[in-house]
């Protein structure tokens, strides 16, 4: 019962924050000078970001504690992660995407922290396809944790692309200058918000999956030991009988 108030209170929260972004992107901001109504879009891009990666950091973590515990929470949490952290970082190559062609002409070009960022996706998408089409069993689940654990290191190269190659890319929260690049009080109190909203929603979303790969794990814990019940019942049957 706890747990289920946490998450309609989480709920309620997200959307509350949810209709408060929405309102700021579309009403309260200005447009930048240069890029017009296009730079909207960065005030979802971001929040898409710092989530996505923040959940594949949680995926790397649990990995480390199932590999030094063996305790399968740590592997439903790392699990469900992995999956709302790839929710989130394909709706974040979407969005750059829809802001790349009204300003740089293309969909998509083969910039530093672009490919980096596809890298990424391919590397989790792995980790996924290796959890959907391998059995639940502990030794996937070490090499998954592996895999989650070394992936995770190519986040900090994705943030760090835009000053380590030639980028055309901008570097959108610290310039070259050191400021944020946000000329406008309205601007930063929107983002923030918008990073809020979206940090609500990724831990709403990554509670409720965690929650069904708990009950999961516990049905088939319980399946296990009602098989190895049943087996027992039917030695002793077949001792009694003979």
């Amino acid at each position: 019962m706890n747990n289920s108030a946490i998450r309609n209170g989480l709920g309620y929260v997200t959307l509350a924050l949810m209709v408060a972004a929405l309102f700021m992107v579309f009403d309260y901001v200005p447009p930048e000078a240069e890029q017009g109504i296009a730079q909207l879009i960065f005030y979802f891009h971001v929040p898409l970001a710092w989530v996505a990666f923040a959940s594949f950091g949680l995926v790397a973590i649990a990995g480390i504690f199932y590999l030094w515990l063996g305790d399968q929470l740590w592997d439903d949490l790392g699990y469900a992660a992995a999956e709302t952290g790839m929710v989130f970082c394909t709706l974040m190559i979407v969005a750059g995407s829809i802001w790349a062609k009204p300003i740089w002409g293309t969909w998509w070009t083969w910039d530093s922290r672009l490919t980096t960022t596809f890298i990424l996706w391919l590397m989790y998408g792995g980790y996924l396809m290796l959890r959907a089409s391998a059995d639940d069993t502990p030794q996937v689940a070490r090499f998954a944790a592996v895999l989650g654990i070394v992936a995770v290191l190519d986040v900090p190269l994705v943030i760090a692309s835009v000053r380590l190659w030639r980028t055309i890319h901008p570097a959108v929260l610290v310039t070259k200058q050191g400021g944020h690049g946000l000329e406008d009080p309205r601007m930063v109190a929107t983002l923030l918000v918008c990073l809020a909203a979206f940090t609500a929603l990724w831990a709403w979303l990554l509670m409720l999956r965690f929650t069904q790969l708990r009950t999961r794990s516990r049905l088939s814990a319980l399946a296990v030991r009602i098989a190895f019940a049943d087996a027992a019942a039917a030695d002793a049957r077949m001792m009694e009988s003979n």
